[in-house]
Order: structure tokens, then sequence, then C-alpha cells
């Protein structure tokens, strides 16, 4: 088949191993490399968070393929490599090891990596939760049932609670925000969920911004707040986001904003592209540059990549509807869409009260998101709305809501 001689992916999660999968299947029989900094076999995240950190899974089960799998599609994996540097020009990637991979074609898929707290490299007790071995640590923290104080009130934040309760630990969500994932859900679910954390015993501190962590004998004691109030803790969790990996790409002339900054068909430079946590494009409809940290997002990402390597000058723009999931206790959150920023919510089946239900929400009055709360299937029937970027007026008419 025509089209680069080898392809190098630097990222060997989600991201990277689709668009390696994804050059297979489309019929590609070059050399394929699959460079990864961890020495796993690539894995699946978002289980990290839920059933792997409550022991319901062991590590093992959240590979996405077997060394078998991978040595079957003729995938040179390359394991505990770390990149360091990208030679744009003379098309090689060079390794902490003194090393240079070259390339034909390149897919940066580096992911992103948790934000820290200032001054907490080497504090015991302070965690993050991104890798297996984050996913371990904290496992076996909680297995001591500590008193867990876990800053910022996202998803991970709200699951790692969810999963501490339920191992019996005492726990203190502290966020900046007046209701935990009002961000993401708007403020009545958010409000719910967060209620639903207080009946299961999280103590919730809101509009709260951390200032550092308090140590004793170099661990953990608890945090600061900014207010001048020290919250205890026998462990804590950070979770407040997360940072592109760029750094390693420093100097090669990739423009390097919140990510990699690439075009619409997700082409960052000449024999260059980007997919996943770590890449940024321009969302063809509305010309806004996004950048998505969702599994689902990874997975789409790396396989319109491979289409459009092999594609060449009939590369095509890469549009998507995100989703995303968490599962707290006995809910299951679903999210279509980009909800961020939605300024109106209407349920449309079920309720709050029940905690089984879904919602439509809008921004600048376009439908731009649905949540689902154990509700998987006529969640689903709402998904079209999203994608059409639907009028709400409309999109209530449909629903029987009148406009």
């Amino acid at each position: 088949m025509s089209g680069p001689r080898r392809v190098v992916i630097v990222g060997a999660s989600a991201a990277g191993l689709a668009a390696a999968e994804g050059l297979r299947r489309s019929g590609y029989d070059g050399g394929l490399v699959l460079v990864g900094e961890e020495e796993h076999l690539p894995y699946d995240r978002p289980p990290l968070s839920k059933q792997v950190l409550s022991g319901e899974w062991a590590a093992d089960r959240v590979l996405l393929r077997s060394a078998g799998a991978l040595a079957d599609l003729e995938i040179e994996l390359r394991p505990a490599t770390r990149a360091r540097g990208l030679d744009a020009a003379a098309r090689q990637v060079h390794t902490a090891g003194g090393g240079a991979i070259g390339y034909d074609a390149l897919v940066v898929a580096t992911g992103v990596r948790p934000r820290v707290l200032p001054g907490t490299d080497g504090v015991a007790g302070v965690h993050v939760l991104r890798t297996l071995e984050d996913a371990s640590a904290l496992r076996q923290s909680l297995a001591a049932r500590p008193h867990l104080v876990i800053v910022g009130g996202g998803f991970i934040g709200a699951e790692a609670a969810a999963v501490a309760r339920s191992a019996g630990c005492e726990v203190t969500l502290v966020t900046d925000r007046a209701v935990p994932l009002a961000d993401a859900v708007g403020h009545a679910i958010g409000t719910m969920l967060t209620d639903l954390h207080r009946e299961h015993g999280v103590r919730t501190v809101t509009g709260a911004l951390v200032e550092r962590i308090v140590t004793d004998g170099g661990r953990a004691a608890g945090v600061r707040l900014s207010d001048g109030r020290t919250l205890p803790a026998d462990a804590v969790l950070v979770g407040i986001g997360a940072r592109p990996n760029t750094e390693w790409l420093a100097g090669s002339g990739l423009r390097l904003g919140d990510g990699v900054e690439c075009d619409a068909t997700l082409r960052a430079a000449e024999h260059i592209w980007a997919a996943g946590d770590v890449a940024s494009w321009p969302d063809p409809a509305t010309g806004e540059r996004l950048r998505i940290e969702h599994r689902t997002n990874a997975s789409e990402q790396g396989l319109a990549v491979a289409r459009n390597i092999l594609a060449g000058e009939a590369a095509t723009a890469f549009t998507t509807v995100p989703y995303v999931w968490s599962d707290q206790y006995d809910l299951k959150v679903q999210i279509h869409g980009g909800t961020r920023g939605a300024d109106q919510v209407h349920i449309v089946e079920g309720s709050l009260a029940e905690r089984k239900f879904t919602a439509l929400l809008a921004r600048g009055g376009q439908v731009c998101g649905a949540v689902g709360v154990n509700m998987i299937r006529p969640l689903r029937a709402l998904r079209p709305l999203v994608a059409a970027r639907t009028p709400w007026a409309d999109a209530l008419v449909a629903q029987g809501a009148g406009a």
C-alpha cells in the first residue's frame, strides 16, 4: 500500500494504540513503532479511579491488548522509552536514553499528566491518579482507612471519594467551586451529586482554595486553605486537572499552546499528526479550538489520524460528539457533548429526586450536551440533538416541552 514506509507513534495509550491498529486495518503494511514511557503494555485509564482503585479489578484487566495481539499486528512496541526531543527536519524522535528513532510519519499521542500542588514532590501520603502505579499506591493507602482529603471537585475526585467511602475511609472533598461538578453538568445536577456524596458521609468544603499541603515529619498531615483554615488529613489526593505533555517538543517548530496545535484534520506539521488528550484542533463548525481529555475521544482521534495519514491530500476534518461517563456509588453518569458553560437545562425523562433521568443542556441558544443518570438507552436517543447543535426552542418542542 502506498504511503509512509515507517510510522512512529509516541504515546502507547488509547490514542496511540488506536492509531496503530487503524493503520493496520486500513491495509498499511509498513514499519510501525509504538513508543511508550511506561513499562506496561497499553492499558485503559478510566477504570483506575473506579474498578482498579476499589480492588474490583486486577491490574492486568485494564490491558487494552496482549503482547501477542501487538505482535500479530507487527507493531514494534518500545516500552519504558521516554521521548526527550524532536528533530522535525531530520524526522527523528530523540529518546532519553540517547537514541534516535527515524520516521516517515509521526503521531504525537503523549497525553497529559496531573497538575500538582507546589512543594509536594517527595511528600509521603500525597497522591495523584493517572497511572497504574498511582492507583496501586492510593489503594494501598486506603486499606489503612485514613482520613482522605481530596483536593478538586471533578470526576476523578468524586469517583475516588465514592471508592474511599465504600472502603470505610473518612473523606473530605475540597473544591474552589460553589458546587462540585457544576461546571460539567450544571448547578442542579451538580447539587444532586453533591447531596449523594454527603448522604454517604463525604464532607464537602466548597468555595475554598487550597494553598499548600501541611506536613509532619515529611508526611502529609492536612491542607492549608487560603482563608487560613487547616483541614487535617492522613492522606491527600490532588485532582486539580492535567497538563498536556508537550515539553519534549520544545524547539521542534510545532505550535504548542494548550497542547499540540493541529489543523482540523489533526495534522500538526508536515508528516506530523497528534491525537488524544495532547491534541488541540479547531472545531470545523465553530472554529473554537478544542482539547478533550476523554477516553472515547482518544480512540476516535487515533483512528482519524490513521485514516488521514493514508489519505494524503484527501484528509478530512475530525468531528466528534464528546462522551464521558462516571461511576459514583450506584449511579452511572453519562454525558454526550460539551456541557461546560451551559446556561439552560431541561429534564427530559425521570427526575433529579429519583436520581434517574435524562437532561438536555444548552449554551447560547443551542443544544450543547445531554446528561443521563442510570438511563443508558434513553440518553442515546438525545445524542442526535447534540450532534446537530439543535436550536434550544426546537429541541424543547421535539421533547414535548413547548418553546
